[in-house]
């Protein structure tokens, strides 16, 4: 892919003052078009939300929605039909960043991990995730994380096993960081108030911080993104504009200093806007109906089948 000389990036990323949003949006379908590393994939369909049993016939749709655009999936559990995910997607040829979802109740985490040492015999792992943000989340203890990480390393000789968390806990938490191959870490300037303007100089802060508390370990990030809709959180306001910008600058330093990324997220889910207000249900590529939210302009379009 070859991007034109005046998107080069700065120190604090893409200059985007002269930009109206027809070239951001020509700009953002190239990029998307182009492919990237990794994308969280979004199983639930309005109506649904964890609890519900998935099927396999939506996860096969929305991998095929996908596909032509990243190399990764990444997914965040290993039961309730999730554990389906990672084995359609190397049938469609692409690497899987598994995960098993862990939370406060022992009988459950027993299933999930359960699970996910399953998929990851039967050759559906490439990466695993024992647990995502349950310290940030202080679900389980140290101890109790340490237990379940060193039992799937124990029954996955050869795969590499990590734990997803936010960016720096990795520094607060050197047992955690110790025990995991491989740093799987969260980075979301919107979360912490940071205006657009500043967010890709914070993302990259963020992602050296993880480097610096991992002393040499590979460290990917697992989680970024921008919503488009909902209320402003201090700083950071969604918007159109700044999903596409966001998602722009992040793209292009991936592809410069081939940063590992997984992009938050494929498809809007409305079950979100119970943890995250309703800026929660407007993280996806594809809106909750499978549509693509950033379609170039009807005019672009025309020139584009003009020019081939």
């Amino acid at each position: 892919m070859s991007v034109r000389s005046e998107y080069l990036m700065s120190l604090a990323g893409t200059d985007f003052s002269r930009k109206t949003k027809d070239e951001l949006l020509a700009l953002y379908n190239q990029l998307l078009h182009a492919g990237m590393h990794g994308l969280c994939f979004s199983p639930y369909l309005d109506g649904q939300e964890p609890g519900t049993q998935i099927s396999e016939a939506q996860i096969k749709r929305r991998i095929e929605i996908i596909k032509p655009h990243t190399q990764w999936v990444r997914s965040f559990s290993c039961t309730e039909g999730n554990e389906l995910i990672p084995k359609i997607a190397k049938q469609n040829g692409m690497k899987t960043l598994v995960g098993a979802w862990l939370g406060k109740y022992k009988s459950i985490n027993e299933q999930e991990i359960e699970g996910l040492i399953k998929v990851a015999k039967a050759g559906h792992a490439d990466i695993v995730a024992v647990g995502n943000e349950v310290l940030y989340r202080e679900d389980l203890t140290e101890d109790e994380l340490l237990d379940y990480i060193y039992q799937v390393k124990e029954a996955l000789p050869g795969i590499q096993v990590g734990y997803v968390d936010a960016y720096y806990e990795f520094g607060n938490r050197p047992r955690i960081t110790e025990a995991c191959d491989i740093i799987l870490a969260n980075c979301y300037p919107f979360w912490e108030g940071c205006s657009l303007e500043h967010s890709y100089l914070y993302m990259k802060d963020m992602y050296n911080r993880a480097l610096q508390a991992g002393k040499g370990k590979k460290v990917i990030i697992t989680e970024t993104g921008w919503p488009n809709v909902g209320e402003k959180f201090y700083g950071a306001e969604p918007s159109d504009e700044n999903a596409l910008k966001y998602f722009i600058n992040t793209q292009l330093w991936s592809k410069k200093e081939d940063i590992d990324i997984f992009y938050f997220s494929s498809f809007d889910e409305t079950w979100k806007t119970d943890d995250e207000g309703d800026v929660g249900a407007y993280w996806g590529i594809w809106d909750k109906d499978e549509n693509p939210k950033f379609k170039p302009s009807v005019e672009l379009q025309s020139q584009a089948k003009h020019t081939h």
